[in-house]
């Protein structure tokens, strides 16, 4: 667990942007993106996925496996758990059996044709149609206009969906506005409110209560004693875990805002500060999946979280678009000797406007 602790603090700093902006991501969702991928791969282009998940490939899928079952809880209203794995693949595109046998272990594995090289904006739809029943709507569209072209050949996605109600619902009449303290001033906000045992700790900085829910999930609070913009950059995955394990039944008066959050990213630059480089690159070996040279071209990545008095609802959803690397053939130079008098301009490209235009009849 503390691994998983450590590709997700991780990759949150890289990711986040400034700290007077709300954000949200899944690291479930990117994990198994990345888990995918690592699956598709070979070499260093594997090494450096399993260095940035922190973790050799069977404990990663363990641990998403695992969590893509909620417990049965006898509710009147089940949580709902929706968990995607799709590979997406030109119907030309030659698959090893090897590779779909590797798929097969992953939680809602599939494989599905798209026609990217004949009908880019096609393909673009039913990857984001698929994406949009999972969420439930939620991420209605995923890959924007241009995400797929002529030359993508493949992608990788995750989606998913978690709808839970907390074991016992905040009170809607405790509901009321009260003073936040945001980065850009203070506003009134929608404050739920309740007094009741639940986990709470206090240790390292910060102070953190759990509220349980339905199906076995938990969200936690995580309260720092200094400002977020300066406690944040410090919590690592060790410090995380002291607190997590600290959580003892206290009785608490919680007051916590209601609130909606999200968050996209395209997520090559954040991977490569995590040192995921030779996947976007031409080196990419994805001969696990493929004798065709590929690499990835983009990982986009969508995330929504909302919270209010019944429960939580969230969803998420990682692409990996990979496209052919072409063996580049350099052309035969075309051969032009200037050894007569010619012409000779400079211009400003945009708009045209020549800044010198020469007659050159004598060099010397």
């Amino acid at each position: 667990m503390t691994e998983h602790l450590d590709f997700s603090l991780s990759l949150h700093r890289a990711l986040a942007p400034a700290p007077n902006r709300s954000f949200c991501w899944s690291p479930y969702s990117v994990a198994s993106a990345l888990g995918l991928a690592a699956s598709a791969v070979g070499g260093d282009t594997r090494a450096e996925l399993l260095s940035a998940l922190r973790a050799e490939l069977p404990g990663v899928l363990e641990v998403l496996d695992s969590a893509a079952e909620l417990d049965d809880a006898g509710r009147a209203e089940q949580p709902v758990l929706a968990v995607a794995n799709t590979l997406w693949a030109h119907e030309e595109l030659p698959v090893h059996e090897s590779y779909l046998r590797a798929l097969e272990r992953w939680p809602g594995n599939a494989l599905r044709n798209a026609p990217f090289r004949t009908d880019p904006e096609k393909a673009r739809r039913l990857i984001n149609s698929d994406v949009a029943d999972t969420t439930r709507e939620l991420i209605p569209e995923l890959l924007p206009p241009g995400a797929v072209d002529p030359d993508t050949v493949a992608a990788l996605v995750n989606a998913l969906y978690l709808k839970t109600s907390w074991q016992e619902a905040f009170d809607t009449k405790a509901t009321t506005a009260r003073p936040f303290h945001a980065p850009d001033g203070d506003r009134d906000v929608p404050t739920m409110h309740v007094t009741r045992r639940l986990g709470h700790a206090a240790t390292d900085g910060w102070q953190a209560v759990a509220l349980p829910a339905a199906g076995g999930v938990e969200a936690v609070v995580l309260l720092p004693d200094e400002p977020l913009e300066s406690a944040e950059p410090a919590l690592d995955a060790a410090r995380l875990g002291r607190v997590l394990d600290a959580l003892g039944q206290q009785r608490v008066e919680l007051l916590l805002p209601r609130f909606e959050v999200g968050g996209d990213a395209e997520l090559r630059s954040s991977l490569g500060a995590l040192g995921v480089r030779a996947l976007f690159t031409p080196d990419a070996d994805f001969s696990p999946l493929t004798d065709r040279p590929l690499r990835v071209s983009t990982m986009v990545h969508q995330s929504v979280l909302k919270v209010d008095e019944a429960g939580l609802e969230g969803a998420a959803a990682t692409a990996a678009m990979m496209r052919l690397t072409a063996i580049v053939r350099e052309p035969e130079p075309i051969r032009v000797q200037v050894d007569r008098p010619f012409l000779f301009l400079v211009r400003h490209r945009e708009t045209g406007a020549l800044y010198f235009l020469a007659r050159v009849a004598d060099p010397s």
